[in-house]
């Protein structure tokens, strides 16, 4: 018999995170599209425990978007101002101030995360139309990615969790929303990756290569050593 499990955190009820985590107000809806793989896949998945720090926050899985209800619905919402976070010369740098509150009026930011890769996001963003006519969003200046249980390819990648921190201290200082607890998510972030440690030490094996210490010769074949979105 397996391990009961909690649905919401995806992790074993005695390993669960939900008594842990407050869920943060913000004026921003953020929307998480998580890649099917990164939700069958990575148990230790950042989209996941950001979906439950962020109290106004949906997470849908899934490649191509265009006939997702309910992602289609907060698009279509002339209420909503929706956004994609996905750098790249079109984007507007929100750490610059170049997206303003009277552009958006009354109307609600929506911020869609892509939860994958950068080869996986890619072909998330080709499959969906609904995504690609979204304006894009960008941040810079941000921190170095707090990961230690695998290294970044580049010094720019970060997890969709240290993205959305990052992502929440541009739309403070541009006036556009508040990031009341600006800890909770990286507290939370290193503690999952001090248990993940944890358990490597106590299953490690005589000939075991940590996950930061492998050459990128061998993460070509390690579904761990995975680039990340941000």
């Amino acid at each position: 018999m397996g391990r009961a499990m909690c649905y919401q955190c995806n992790r074993p009820q005695q390993l669960c995170w939900c008594g842990k985590v407050t869920p943060m107000p913000t004026r921003t809806k953020f929307v998480i599209l998580m890649h099917p793989y990164e939700h069958r896949h990575i148990k230790l998945n950042t989209g996941r425990l950001t979906h439950l720090c962020l109290a106004d926050s949906e997470l849908h899985v899934g490649e191509d978007f265009d006939r997702h209800r309910a992602v289609r619905a907060l698009i279509e919402d002339p209420a909503n101002f929706p956004v994609l976070l996905y750098p790249g010369k079109e984007a507007r740098d929100l750490s610059k101030g170049e997206l303003r509150a009277e552009e958006l009026g009354e109307r609600r930011l929506v911020v869609f995360l892509l939860d994958a890769t950068w080869r996986l996001a890619r072909g998330m963003l080709r499959f969906s139309e609904c995504l690609q006519g979204l304006p894009k969003v960008m941040f810079s200046n941000a921190a170095p990615s707090r990961y230690v249980i695998k290294r970044q390819p580049e010094a720019g990648c970060l997890s969709t969790l240290e993205a959305a921190h990052e992502l929440l201290l541009a739309l403070e200082r541009s006036g556009l929303d508040e990031y009341r607890d600006q800890q909770q998510m990286l507290d939370l972030f290193m503690e999952m990756q001090a248990f993940q440690l944890k358990c490597e030490q106590a299953n490690r094996r005589p000939d075991f290569v940590p996950r930061s210490k492998r050459t990128s010769e061998e993460s070509r074949y390690n579904p761990s050593k995975r680039r990340k979105v941000f």
